[in-house]
């Protein structure tokens, strides 16, 4: 069984978060829920991003950082949107990574390095017509990630919600929540 480490997304760590963590763990995982918002809690994205600026998105990955610093190196990093900078950040750089699982968002290798690591799997998933997933960049780095990691997956979804997987928000899309849940545990069988 996998050992993970799940970032949530801009609304902070929402009961959506927490249930999907919570499937992972049915399945036998060990599943970290570090708070980058330290207990604040949105209703917008707008109102999450507006925080998470206002932190420092430097900050919020540091503070990601610092949330496995005790924890073993052989760790999945998981995030969403928002989660997945530091979740990126840490299974670009920090060493005995096993798996990155990017949801709703990517950002270029060169954010936190020359090259992905060959020996960390990876998977990115996301809606084919979000405009913040499709309209940003975070497709086209997700592309050009793939090039670079030998275990790489991109999985696009039909629709246009950001925040389709997460139970507790009106974007909620209940077959592709289940389906990207499917393909997350599968993923994390063979970690």
């Amino acid at each position: 069984m996998a050992e993970v480490v799940l970032f949530h997304h801009a609304l902070g760590l929402t009961p959506g978060i927490v249930a999907f963590a919570d499937e992972l763990r049915r399945a036998g995982h060990t599943v970290h829920t570090p708070d980058l918002f330290q207990g604040r809690a949105f209703d917008t994205l707008e109102q999450g991003v507006a925080h998470a600026e206002q932190v420092g998105f430097g900050q919020v990955i540091e503070r990601g950082a610092r949330a496995v610093q005790e924890l073993p190196a052989e760790l999945v990093y998981a995030g969403f949107s928002l989660g997945v900078l530091p979740a990126q950040f840490l299974a670009q750089t920090r060493a005995g990574a096993r798996g990155a699982l990017l949801m709703y968002s990517c950002v270029p290798v060169s954010e936190f390095g020359s090259q992905w690591p060959a020996e960390v799997a990876v998977q990115v998933h996301g809606m084919d017509a979000d405009p913040i997933f499709t309209g940003e960049g975070d497709l086209d780095a997700a592309r050009a990630l793939l090039e670079q990691a030998p275990d790489g997956q991109l999985f696009l979804y039909p629709g246009d919600q950001h925040y389709f997987a997460d139970s507790t928000l009106p974007s909620y899309v209940p077959d592709a929540a289940a389906l990207l849940s499917r393909r997350v545990l599968s993923f994390l069988a063979e970690r």
